[in-house]
């Protein structure tokens, strides 16, 4: 579609007077829409001052968000002492514990929710606030389609827990605890006691999980104020740093811009892919950022980010690369400071949404003594990257590994293939003391991918069998077109693609089959015949659409999903809102 340009001369509509309701009459629009504001009792001297939008994202169903209604109020108070009016607005609300199926099912209706918001509504700049998993990747992804002067507030994460002298982090310790539970070396008792200490105040989770890799992103992509990624939820500088997101947001709106596609460039997403090896993210972040740059027209290659990660080492000791949390890392100088590290690895003439560059932005990097948690290269964490890239007759559109979250030993590994069809086979058959599985087998789950699940949920990092967890087994390889939590530990192959309920070859697998994994040479290959597997794709048929797929925004999502090396969006919401 041709894109329609201004008249010649023709000022730019701001404030109240942009994005008027259609009644034929402009004039008439505008009169109606100051009467009906006025009732909220604005006077003229406000209702004539550039207009700031918040998001509001506070939901009795997400309790990660708590303090976004003290956030907000922090961002009004910044955006009144600029002079402008900030005016408040909800959009869906999402908590990876509290959707069903899924989280990454809903991102897109939030990211179009969000996207059309900021279209419909009078505003000049717009301040986003979000943290639970999948907020800030809708958020990003709208700001990107919608295009207007954006910055994004994370809500910050939440601090440690405590549990018998032990430091406790949501969800790492969570999903470490409750295999202890399922080993049964763990009661009844002290999994209850430990549900009441694991997510001890408001906030995200304190370790680098998707939230807090997305916090990092949002700041190396530039759309965030330096330290905003990392501030504890709780404490009085994250107030602070809203009331400056809002005064930077006022000022975005007199002077128009920067705009993000200004903002996110391909060096910008070049920049968070390293940063994202470099602490150790969540895999996640590769498909949120993969959707959000696919919304830019910018296509992030995989090849170019598995060899990021082999010269870019994990610097950050957070769990669960390393031991830390998230409070930690942001006493010992954050983002910045990790960017310092390795800025020869990144283009500092980015430009970010602070008004400064990427470099002037590490060169304030502040500069803590003594501090262990940001790691130099001549001491990493991990020699190489968090995240290896996997290729093979498997997956031929790829397959990730978060490599500095597994275990050493099983990086380099063949073994018999034990099939689940789907997350429902694995609940029936899973714990089943007659399960023929032994430790150096491969666990494959299929059928829950965007597709097949559907929502690609987080059960890539599926529980080790009971008998062999009972039996002191704590990981084995497991294969799936599911995502994982940035939490989790494991040696877990993820975003097989394409998915199986599209046939992929992760369709074919069979009981028995011999499968090796190789990170080291990023191989991933079923050792079955080319013969033979077109033998059983012959026989294959799709799995039957789950109930109620047919109509609403089920039957958008499984008309228009792609899949996880495209970013999991619908295929109209591309740059150009072209299918490919």
């Amino acid at each position: 579609m041709a894109s329609r340009k201004r008249t010649s001369g023709a000022p730019k509509a701001t404030g109240l007077r942009q994005g008027l309701a259609t009644y034929g009459d402009a004039g008439f629009s505008l009169f109606l829409r100051k009467a009906f504001i006025k009732a909220a009792g604005y006077t003229d001297d406000a209702l004539d001052r550039p207009i700031v939008g918040i998001t509001n994202t506070f939901s009795d169903f997400n309790p990660c968000h708590g303090n976004v209604p003290d956030l907000i109020e922090s961002v009004k108070r910044g955006i009144l002492l600029q002079g402008a009016l900030p005016m408040v607005f909800p959009t869906i609300s999402i908590h990876e514990s509290f959707s069903h199926p899924t989280s990454m099912y809903l991102r897109n209706l939030m990211a179009m929710d969000t996207e059309e918001m900021v279209r419909a509504q009078p505003m000049d700049s717009v301040v986003m606030i979000g943290g639970c998993d999948k907020t800030l990747p809708a958020q990003l992804m709208a700001a990107a389609s919608a295009d207007r002067p954006t910055i994004v507030l994370p809500v910050g994460p939440m601090l440690v827990g405590h549990y018998k002298g032990e430091v406790l982090g949501a969800c790492t310790d969570c999903r470490r605890l409750w295999g202890q539970y399922r080993a049964g070396t763990f009661s009844e008792q002290d999994i209850q006691q430990v549900s009441e200490r694991l997510a001890p105040t408001k906030g995200t989770c304190m370790v680098m999980g998707t939230a807090s890799t997305m916090g990092c992103m949002v700041e190396t992509l530039g759309m965030g104020l330096p330290s905003s990624g990392s501030i504890p939820a709780t404490h009085s500088d994250r107030l602070r740093i809203a009331e400056a997101t809002g005064k930077r947001a006022a000022e975005m709106a007199r002077t128009g811009g920067p705009k993000p596609s200004e903002i996110m460039t391909k060096a910008a997403f070049r920049n968070a892919l390293t940063v994202m090896q470099a602490i150790g993210g969540s895999t996640n972040a590769l498909v949120h950022l993969t959707a959000v740059a696919r919304r830019l027209g910018i296509r992030i290659d995989l090849e170019e980010f598995d060899t990021i990660g082999r010269n870019v080492p994990v610097l950050v000791d957070l769990k669960p690369s390393g031991d830390h949390y998230m409070e930690h890392f942001h006493w010992a100088g954050g983002n910045s400071r990790l960017m310092k590290e390795i800025r020869g690895s990144l283009d500092e003439t980015a430009m970010t949404v602070s008004g400064r560059t990427l470099k002037q932005v590490i060169d304030k990097a502040e500069m803590v003594p003594n501090q262990t948690v940001i790691r130099t290269p001549k001491n990493p964490i991990k020699p190489t990257g968090g995240m290896a890239v996997l290729r093979g007759n498997l997956a031929p559109r790829g397959a990730v590994i978060k490599h500095s979250a597994a275990s050493p030993a099983l990086l380099t590994h063949s073994g018999r293939a034990v099939v689940f069809d789907s997350l429902e086979d694995l609940a029936l058959r899973g714990d089943d003391p007659k399960l023929d599985v032994k430790a150096d087998d491969i666990l494959v789950l299929r059928n829950a991918g965007a597709k097949g699940a559907p929502g690609m949920p987080e059960a890539g990092s599926f529980p080790i069998p009971m008998k062999l967890a009972r039996a002191g087994v704590k990981d084995m390889i497991r294969i799936s077109d599911a995502r994982m939590s940035g939490t989790a530990f494991g040696t877990i192959v993820l975003h097989v693609s394409p998915e199986a309920a599209n046939g992929g070859p992760l369709a074919l697998v069979k009981n028995g089959d011999r499968i090796t994994l190789d990170v080291p040479k990023r191989k991933l290959e079923l050792l079955v015949s080319a013969a033979e597997l077109t033998k059983r794709r012959k026989a294959w048929k799709a799995p039957t659409p789950p109930a109620g797929s047919h109509r609403g925004y089920a039957s958008l999502y499984f008309d228009t999903v792609l899949e996880a090396d495209e970013g999991v969006d619908f295929d109209f919401l591309g740059s150009a809102g072209a299918k490919r």
